[in-house]
């Protein structure tokens, strides 16, 4: 089976899409498939990290694209028709002149699956490229444009069907929920561990009880790869305000080309508990596993936190996470962060809503999702 996914990252839209696409491709070739993905070349991208998982990067606006044909007069401005997309600006290009770059490599590939994962892209791009794909397959959270995807995927809390009536045919399989949540192997691997560790168990009538609840001895802080606003040093700087135990252990993790990397290592060095700088970390389950409290950003790592029942304060860093961490923190799985300058506040009372919040967090998701995204799209290929 031949899969090839377009998505992109960068310092704007983050790395989120890049790395459950990563997951999601690294299932299907231990299933058999042939992977590779096409990705813009936008500062922050994670071009190399994907090369270097093993996956064939094709970058576009590269000179070695550049031979596809140009669209029509007449297609380029169907591209244009309709209002733009509210993304729009993600894209870095204009839809119909990537279109055009994309369309010399799916000639090329022939894949069984095209997967999309762009908010910048919806049915106009699909549909001038439909030829050159068997099946697609489009990841979305929003539920704001059309496609015409065979199967859609919007593995967010409380996401429905209902959420996509008339954005996509009716013959198209929506995956709506946490349960298809793409994580990594080694969520799954470390959860018995982490929720044992916190006196947490499977059985949902069981009171959670632990000694020393309120200790907090090891925090951890990722606010996403990139962090173009600096909410970690905005954290650490409230943290540093704090009389914490000397014991405490503070870990921070970064992408590697987070814009305030170095200022971040230069801050860590000055706090008054051990404070931690991590990037290219390939551990992420056992850090969160050996984590007291989390600190982190909304979007795909809130589902990482929840398989391992992480007590987490959330921080909203984009305005299309905003819904659905209030849902969270409404349904006490999270502890929103409305303004950085809260945190000492919130702290104070940690005792009363850090176990329920991790006995909450479990059953959110158990980490086997993409196992399942794959079943259905191994169901649905036809060559």
């Amino acid at each position: 089976m031949n899969v090839v996914f377009r998505v992109d990252a960068s310092i704007q839209m983050g790395t989120g899409h890049v790395m459950r696409c990563l997951t999601l491709a690294k299932e299907l070739y231990q299933q058999g498939a042939e992977c590779s993905f096409m990705c813009r070349n936008h500062a922050g991208n994670l071009i190399e990290k994907i090369a270097q998982a093993g996956f064939k990067v094709y970058t576009l606006g590269a000179d070695e694209n550049n031979n596809s044909a140009e669209l029509s007069i007449n297609e380029q401005n169907q591209c244009k028709q309709r209002q733009p997309l509210f993304h729009a600006d993600w894209l870095g290009t204009t839809q119909w002149q990537d279109i055009t770059e994309c369309l010399g490599i799916l000639q090329k590939l022939q894949p069984d699956w095209l997967i999309v994962d762009h908010y910048a892209l919806d049915k106009r791009w699909e549909q001038r490229l439909q030829p050159y794909y068997n099946k697609l397959m489009v990841i979305d959270d929003l539920g704001d444009r059309e496609h015409l995807a065979d199967i859609l995927l919007d593995q967010n809390y409380g996401a429905t069907t209902a959420k996509y009536q008339g954005l996509v045919p009716n013959s198209c399989t929506v995956l709506a929920g946490t349960q298809f949540a793409l994580l990594r192997d080694e969520f799954a691997q470390w959860r018995a561990y982490s929720l044992e560790r916190r006196g947490n168990s499977f059985d949902h009538n069981k009171k959670p009880e632990r000694k020393g609840s309120s200790v907090i001895n090891n925090i951890l802080i990722t606010l996403g790869g990139a962090d173009p606003e600096n909410y970690t040093g905005a954290l650490l700087a409230q943290l540093a305000s704090i009389e914490m135990s000397p014991h405490v252990v503070i870990t921070v993790v970064m992408g590697a080309t987070a814009p305030h990397l170095q200022a971040i290592q230069q801050q860590a060095a000055s706090m008054p508990v051990r404070t931690i700088v991590k990037t290219n970390v390939s551990n992420m389950a056992e850090l969160m596993s050996h984590a007291d409290l989390a600190i982190g950003a909304a979007g795909a790592t809130t589902w990482e936190r929840c398989c391992l029942s992480l007590p987490t304060i959330q921080i909203v860093t984009a305005e299309n996470q905003r819904r659905i961490a209030e849902d969270l923190a409404k349904d006490n799985i999270i502890k929103l962060l409305n303004d950085v300058n809260e945190l000492p506040e919130v702290l104070k009372d940690i005792e009363s809503w850090i176990m329920p919040l991790a006995n909450s967090a479990k059953h959110v998701t158990d980490g086997l999702g993409v196992k399942r995204v794959v079943d259905y799209m191994l169901q649905g290929y036809q060559l």
